[in-house]
């Protein structure tokens, strides 16, 4: 019966900012998308929202840190999801805006709590992301959009 179900199409909502940046925080892991020798990298890490930016850490050693650290900013996309792959719902967000390291101390000793790496590596940068352009959008069972 499942694989029937995954036959049949899905209807795409577009979400609005509000409710693609809860989908946002509501999900540990994203992709961070950034540029690298004048190419795209991604690279997934954990991440948090508060107070409408996106906050994740880094190592220094870091493509993403370096090109952070020098009191500059740069433009990156950040996306998170949660698809299931048997149903083909779920959500997608992206955000895309100015990267640019944390330099508050209070901040960063918060950050590093809240932001447990999940790898064996040192994270020892915490980037803060300013959402200039939020875009979502669910995949929902055409069923459920039927209007009653």
């Amino acid at each position: 019966m499942i694989e029937d179900l995954t036959q049949a199409g899905r209807t795409v909502r577009t979400l609005d900012r509000a409710e693609s940046l809860r989908l946002l925080a509501s999900v540990p892991v994203g992709r961070v998308v950034f540029t690298r020798n004048a190419l795209p990298a991604i690279r997934p890490v954990n991440h948090l929202v508060e107070d409408g930016m996106v906050i994740l850490r880094t190592r220094l050693a870091a493509q993403l840190s370096q090109a952070v650290r020098a009191d500059s900013a740069m433009v990156v996309a950040y996306e998170a999801d949660e698809i299931d792959p048997a149903w083909r719902t779920g959500w997608s967000v992206v955000v895309t805006g100015m990267a640019r390291p944390v330099r508050d101390p209070a901040r960063v000793a918060r950050y590093e709590v809240l932001l447990r790496s999940w790898v064996d590596r040192v994270m020892d940068t915490v980037v803060e992301i300013e959402p200039t352009i939020v875009t979502g959008v669910r995949l929902v069972d055409p069923a459920e959009s039927a209007p009653e």
